[in-house]
């Protein structure tokens, strides 16, 4: 080997194991809106282990579902060194003070699964119009006609909409028709089970129980919902949809009081999370990023750079699938399930 190639040889061992030392003095400020919920635990699971992976340090903070408290929080985490934040927006607007700060200071966001519009923040989540497609078509395969009622999400959370207005693509046809009524329609104020559950009550008492199919947006929603038909005697008699593929979601799905729960791999959310934060503050701009398409169907149209990855329904006839991913258990997936009721249970 002449002397040139030791050279560029050396220098690219240099570059290796500099590029690696960038990644391990990196620090990664998380913030959660409301870590309380079950599916985030999985989440953050999956965002530390691909840091821990790259050498990368992990903090975070919880906004316990408040949008005040969240704007401090990310100060902190800037405070304490973070060189990226992957944040979970509460309020996708209130958050918007915090982002310019962060933008101000060279720190990229990754705005998770809840769109942040802002340009400055890079956008990943799953299709969620697609998730609001599937949860209708699974409800209109059980009831193709009859009073529908829509248990929506946060007002304060783009997805919200972004589900609604893929469950009423899907429907539009037989509501036009006359053969679908929406008897009802609330947002769910910080997408609280008892909240939905409120909602539904209302619902049901201002149709005289006249409910033939619930449309909820995630499966907290979908379980306050679930507790309202249970005690009016409904429950396993009208569909229910939801998303996230929560253990007792899934439990509800084999016992038949829930249709379908959208599985959106939280593990595969986290684990690229992570990576496109590194990634990004390792100097990668946003457009360099794999599979990373423009979107602009935020409610301002601003274009945002994003990652999306795809769901899956999880019915009855597939729960197996969430089984074999290791996700849940089949114990976990079967209690109180009767014998030869359920393929997966078996």
């Amino acid at each position: 080997m002449n002397s040139f190639l030791k050279l560029m040889a050396g220098a690219a061992i240099v570059v290796t194991m500099h590029s690696a030392a960038i990644a391990a003095d990196l620090v990664v400020g998380v913030s959660w809106s409301n870590f309380q919920e079950e599916r985030w635990k999985t989440d953050e699971a999956a965002i530390k282990k691909a840091l821990e992976a790259a050498g990368a340090k992990y903090i975070s903070a919880d906004a316990q579902s408040s949008a005040a408290k969240q704007l401090t929080d990310v100060e902190s985490l800037i405070s304490q060194g973070a060189n990226a934040l992957i944040v979970l927006a509460q309020d996708s607007d209130a958050i918007g003070p915090a982002i310019e700060k962060a933008a101000a200071e060279g720190i990229p966001v990754v705005g998770y699964d809840r769109l942040i519009e802002n340009p400055a923040a890079f956008y990943i989540t799953f299709d969620n119009k697609e998730v609001g497609r599937m949860q209708a078509r699974e409800v209109f395969k059980a009831k193709p006609e009859g009073n529908y009622v829509f248990i929506k999400g946060s007002s304060s959370d783009p997805n919200a909409d972004f589900l609604f207005s893929g469950q009423v693509e899907v429907l539009k046809e037989a509501m036009d028709a006359g053969k679908i009524k929406n008897v009802g329609e609330a947002y769910t104020d910080g997408w609280k089970p008892e909240n939905a559950q409120k909602n539904m009550e209302q619902f049901l008492t201002a149709n005289d129980n006249k409910v033939d199919a619930v449309v909820a947006s995630n499966d907290g929603t979908a379980g306050g919902a679930i507790a309202a038909l249970d005690a009016q005697g409904l429950a396993g008699s009208v569909p229910v949809s939801g998303q996230d593929a929560d253990k007792a979601a899934l439990n509800r799905v084999a016992l038949g009081t829930q249709t379908v729960s959208v599985w959106k791999d939280s593990r595969e959310l986290g684990k690229n999370a992570a990576e496109i934060a590194l990634a990004l503050a390792g100097g990668k701009k946003m457009d360099e990023i794999a599979n990373v398409t423009t979107f602009t169907g935020g409610p301002k149209g601003a274009e945002m750079k994003s990652v999306f990855l795809a769901p899956l329904p999880i019915t009855k006839d597939n729960l197996n699938v969430v089984i074999d991913a290791g996700w849940i258990s089949k114990d976990e997936a079967c209690q109180g399930v009767k014998a030869g009721s359920v393929a997966a249970c078996n």
